[in-house]
């Protein structure tokens, strides 16, 4: 048992001296319900205020730092983020496609908008 313990810490610390670091699993993560668009918090959790259902612009706040934007809604439906609240100050592309976004500088985002 002993030696087992020593190899995973050997491997865990030559692991480190690559700069490698291993990934968080995606079972690991909080998953977004059918028909939403939710923002994942940068530990893998989505809190209840930041899981949107509706069509239209949803304001954001204290929303920072880069994060994962999940697309779990039906039909093609897409998103956008805008620099302004309520859809406004101008905005990303439609993304559509159920998955998740390459992560987003969330700081100078203001608002998310639910597309047809």
């Amino acid at each position: 048992m002993r030696k087992l313990a020593a190899t995973a810490a050997g491997m865990a610390l030559a692991l480190g001296t690559l700069g490698l670091t291993v990934a968080p699993s995606a079972s690991a993560a909080t998953p977004c319900p059918s028909g939403a668009v939710c923002i994942r918090e940068t530990n893998g959790s989505i809190l209840n205020r930041n899981i949107f259902y509706s069509y239209g612009a949803h304001n954001l706040s204290n929303v920072t730092g880069n994060r994962v934007l999940v697309n779990n809604q039906t039909g093609g439906a897409g998103f956008q983020v805008c620099y302004g609240y309520n859809g406004g100050g101008g905005c990303s592309d439609v993304m559509r496609g159920v998955g998740e976004s390459a992560p987003y500088n969330m700081t100078p985002i203001n608002s998310v908008v639910l597309v047809r």
